[in-house]
């Protein structure tokens, strides 16, 4: 349940649940989290006998954009396994991921969203050059959510 409070929380403190069972071990932070968003679709309609000139919305189906994880490429393999299940045709392979903001001293969730049906559509890996520098190796993975519930 959000926690209420005048001023906003930040929003560099958050935890992702993959909903693989591995939550307890941390598998390399998520660097950034986007996409969140709902959408809810109008129908327009408009009866013939009704006197003033305008339509009626009425809404329709909902949806959930697609959410974009990004972290540092550390090794781990549960993104690409998982993207593996989802191009073998694996029936299970949705999941349930959460995103959860913490308050700034990391001991409480504030809020969070839970990703319901999610499966990984695209997995982008790190852009590479040899210019030297402080760049971190950053891997991407595209998230199709059937829809997102705040938690």
């Amino acid at each position: 349940m959000p926690v209420q409070r005048p001023t906003p929380y930040s929003a560099f403190n958050f935890l992702v649940a993959l909903g693989d069972g591995t939550e307890a071990e941390v598998a390399g932070g998520f660097a950034e989290v986007s996409g969140l968003n709902a959408e809810v679709t109008v129908a327009e309609y408009r009866n013939g006998n009704v006197p003033v000139n305008y339509v009626t919305k009425i809404p329709g189906i909902h949806k959930a954009g697609d959410v974009t994880l990004k972290r540092g490429v550390i090794g781990a393999q549960n993104i690409y396994e998982w993207l593996e299940q989802v191009r073998g045709g694996a029936v299970d392979a949705k999941r349930n991921v959460e995103v959860r903001l913490q308050d700034e001293s990391q001991s409480q969730t504030v809020v969070s969203w839970r990703l319901i049906g999610a499966m990984p559509i695209k997995w982008t890996g790190p852009t590479l050059t040899a210019k030297g520098g402080t760049d971190v190796a950053m891997e991407e993975l595209v998230l199709a959510v059937e829809t997102i519930q705040q938690a």
